[in-house]
């Protein structure tokens, strides 16, 4: 894959602020307006602590993408940079390879002074530090009340419990101040295990369908986050465009989709199970199978009071058969266009796009 190597001007001054490593002046920053069209890339921690930051954040300059999504509390739990969260603070969220506040005073400054559209991913329910730390939050079994592990061995948190739900809400608000416009919640579910439902118990559910618990707790972050007078958006399973369960994890289009302002199912291709929209290999029809998804989630959408926003996640990484590359990334976006959705983001974990996917910015 080709990436861009020559850096901006703005971004060599950004460069140039890192030289020292004093602690900048605590300032809040109003929050920018959303871009009407959102074409954006996945940030990962490691990204922002090398260099690969400066190249995504030059790719937004010179191409059409216009918003970077930017790890502020990963899968692990761990927080992008020290945090004055006390709950952050307290459990040591903050400590892992923090990104020093003078980087992520420049990237974010860059990102700004370049229109780049600053969002902060924040994983809620996937946090096994906060599980351990706290396991009067997390997910117990039935048989001993000992904590239930996935198939990783590790702890999730009880969607239940609404400390779960305010601590990402208060990091989202500590974002908001640093400068990020828009907050996306992910992992906004029950954990994806079919052994939850036999070996797992919910005392809080009181009889509540865990499609119920999820749109609830959804409300109760949405009221948070539109105090901070910036989107909210939420990740979702791709499949949940066209399943009309909650799958076994929360996650009802019906339930869920009112209580956001943006919802961003992850319709990766090679996700979806062979068969899937009549496709033996569903990995292989990036076209098809985003353009069958999107209808689905359009016509879900037609019949809701207040729709939400649907910004897919795209596939730009590879997962068996073919691999992925400019033909299979534009042929996603181009099923999106092709379906009135205009806004898309990209997600490779390892943030490595393929820039030959990319079409160049548009001269004003």
């Amino acid at each position: 894959m080709k990436h861009l190597q020559v850096f901006s001007c703005t971004t060599l001054i950004a460069l140039a602020s890192l030289a020292g490593h004093a602690q900048p002046a605590a300032r809040t920053y109003a929050p920018l307006p959303r871009p009407d069209t959102v074409r954006g890339l996945y940030v990962n921690r490691w990204a922002v602590l090398d260099q690969r930051v400066w190249r995504l954040v030059q790719v937004a300059e010179t191409t059409e993408v216009n918003t970077l999504v930017i790890d502020v509390k990963d899968d692990r739990g761990y927080v992008l940079y020290r945090s004055k969260v006390p709950l952050a603070r307290d459990i040591g969220a903050d400590t892992t390879n923090p990104v020093p506040a003078s980087r992520i005073r420049a990237v974010l400054d860059t990102m700004r002074a370049n229109g780049i559209h600053a969002v902060a991913r924040i994983v809620v329910a996937k946090d096994p530090l906060l599980a351990r730390a706290r396991d009067s939050w997390a997910v117990k079994r039935k048989a001993d009340g000992k904590l239930w592990l996935d198939a990783n061995q590790q702890p999730w948190l009880d969607p239940t419990h609404r400390e779960v739900w305010t601590y990402a809400a208060d990091l989202a608000a500590e974002a908001v101040a640093m400068g990020f416009s828009e907050v996306q919640y992910d992992y906004v579910r029950f954990p994806d295990d079919p052994r939850l439902a036999r070996e797992a118990t919910f005392p809080l559910a009181k009889r509540r369908a865990r499609a119920r618990v999820i749109r609830d707790q959804l409300a109760y972050l949405k009221k948070r986050t539109s105090a901070m007078q910036v989107p909210m958006a939420i990740d979702v399973f791709g499949l949940t465009t066209s399943d009309t369960t909650d799958m076994g994890i929360g996650q009802s289009w019906e339930q869920f989709a009112p209580q956001a302002d943006i919802v961003q199912p992850m319709t990766y291709p090679s996700h979806y199970s062979t068969g899937m929209y009549g496709f033996p290999n569903p990995n292989a029809e990036p076209n098809g199978v985003i353009d069958h998804a999107l209808k689905d989630a359009l016509a879900r959408n037609a019949k809701l009071a207040h729709p939400p926003l649907i910004v897919p996640w795209y596939q730009d990484f590879t997962l068996g058969t073919p691999r992925y590359g400019p033909e299979q990334v534009r042929a996603q976006i181009q099923a999106g266009y092709d379906n009135g959705v205009a806004s898309w983001l990209l997600w490779n974990p390892g943030s490595s796009y393929t820039i030959e996917a990319l079409l160049p910015k548009s001269k004003p």
